[in-house]
């Protein structure tokens, strides 16, 4: 339950950490294909040893001028979060503890059945005085 816990909070810290964040990602392509990617920074542009590769399809070469592209995806941050506020006053909590107090004490079973006369004998009657004078309620 302790690691359960754990793993939630690692879990509630990177999705606070990513919202809060902002980085872009940056791409080149050359003929409709990407030939870099890079985050954070800018990604490299053809070089000649792009240029020296031949490309058997006259619609795009690397030569030509126009045909590589760039292209930037930017996840802006957001810092409109709002601080909590928790303000508890006193009889509130002297409620809730008594609340929760009951609320777990009422499903709490016991594991056996007590009987706390188990093991006294029952008084011994010398005399039972209502057959004996045949004194019978009804």
């Amino acid at each position: 339950m302790q690691s359960f816990n754990k793993i939630i909070a690692v879990s509630l810290i990177l999705a606070v950490m990513f919202a809060s964040s902002s980085f872009t990602v940056n791409m080149h392509f050359c003929c409709d294909k990407l030939v870099d990617m890079a985050v954070l920074n800018k990604a490299q542009v053809c070089d000649n040893a792009m240029k020296a590769q031949t490309n058997p399809s006259k619609k795009c070469s690397f030569e030509k001028k126009g045909c590589c592209d760039n292209k930037s995806i930017v996840k802006e941050s957001s810092d409109n979060f709002q601080k909590a506020s928790f303000e508890m006053e006193n009889h509130k909590l002297i409620f809730l503890h008594t609340f929760f107090y009951t609320y777990v004490n009422l499903f709490e079973g016991l594991e056996q059945n007590i009987i706390p006369f188990r093991d006294y004998d029952p008084p011994l009657i010398p005399k039972d005085f209502q057959v004996l004078h045949e004194v019978y309620l009804i």
